[in-house]
């Protein structure tokens, strides 16, 4: 009996001998993966009776606080603006926050308490200058599906710089306004519509808001009509205002879809405070004829 206990033994520890040096390796190979995709933390002070402000390249969609020693809010009319102040006096411990913006950009910043910060303001941007997107990190968003942000923002930007003029024949006039539908672009299931606005006056036109919505053909014309609203994804600039002899372009982003030969798509883009509306109408078998982007060099076809 004393020899087979003593054989038992032997055998587990030549198994757990063999068995932990591998547990081991693996636990340090997976350590050294999680290295590789880590996001290294920006470190920031701030303090209690003065706010620092935090400038993001993009839109803030998501802030999330590590502790209640901070408080933190968007800036009024500043969607990319993030105010950041301790709410504890003299804390001792280091707390974070994480910010995600609209372009997919997870940020995640370390912070401490100094009663006399020397920096108060941070500007992102220039702090991410000679950082590349490829080296950066995505967040995707449902709406995108995989899509990624910073992908749909280089279609979009280069749909713009590119600023090709592929239909002739969708423009409206009136009012000394000129709006039209330079091209419709697909990717992935995303339609790219390219729009371009002229003012020819010397008035400035000022944009409340634009509608894209579906419609029956022999309704187009009314007030009262029923209508499916479509919701751009993606805007590719701000809609503002467009001085007087100027022009402005934009790319919309919406879901794909079509539509049946008797309904029409409504572009409108409605005056604040004004009647200049304009209208464009756009029939399926234009949206059949959008041009397809290949996505690896940015090239359209």
């Amino acid at each position: 009996m004393k020899t087979t206990m003593k054989n038992i033994l032997i055998v587990l520890v030549l198994v757990f001998g063999y068995a932990m040096p591998s547990q081991a390796q693996n636990s340090v190979h997976n350590i050294t993966k999680l290295d590789l995709g880590k996001i290294e933390p920006y470190q920031i002070e701030v303090t209690y009776s003065k706010t620092s402000h935090l400038i993001f390249p993009a839109v803030i969609r998501y802030v999330d606080l590590g502790s209640d020693y901070l408080v933190a809010a968007k800036a009024e009319d500043a969607e990319n603006v993030l105010r950041v102040k301790a709410a504890v006096r003299d804390f001792d411990e280091e707390t974070n926050f994480s910010v995600i913006t609209d372009d997919g950009r997870f940020y995640n910043f370390n912070v401490l308490f100094n009663s006399f910060p020397v920096t108060m303001n941070y500007n992102l941007l220039e702090m991410q200058k000679g950082i590349s997107r490829e080296n950066g990190n995505d967040v995707l968003f449902e709406e995108l599906g995989k899509n990624a942000p910073s992908l749909v923002g280089e279609l979009m930007e280069t749909i713009y710089k590119k600023d090709k003029q592929l239909i002739k024949n969708i423009e409206t006039k009136s009012f000394g306004i000129q709006f039209l539908l330079k091209g419709i672009y697909i990717h992935d299931d995303k339609f790219y519509f390219h729009t371009e606005v002229s003012n020819l006056t010397n008035v400035p036109f000022r944009i409340d808001f634009i509608d894209f919505k579906v419609v029956d053909k022999k309704l187009a014309k009314r007030t009262v009509i029923q209508e499916r609203m479509l919701t751009p994804l993606r805007i590719y600039k701000p809609l503002d205002e467009i001085i007087g002899n100027t022009i402005e372009r934009n790319i919309f982003l919406l879901d794909l879809f079509t539509i049946a030969n008797d309904k029409v798509l409504l572009i409108e883009i409605f005056e604040k405070n004004g009647g200049r509306h304009q209208l464009l109408e756009i029939e399926n078998s234009d949206l059949v004829k959008a041009k397809l982007i290949k996505d690896m060099k940015l090239k359209i076809n």
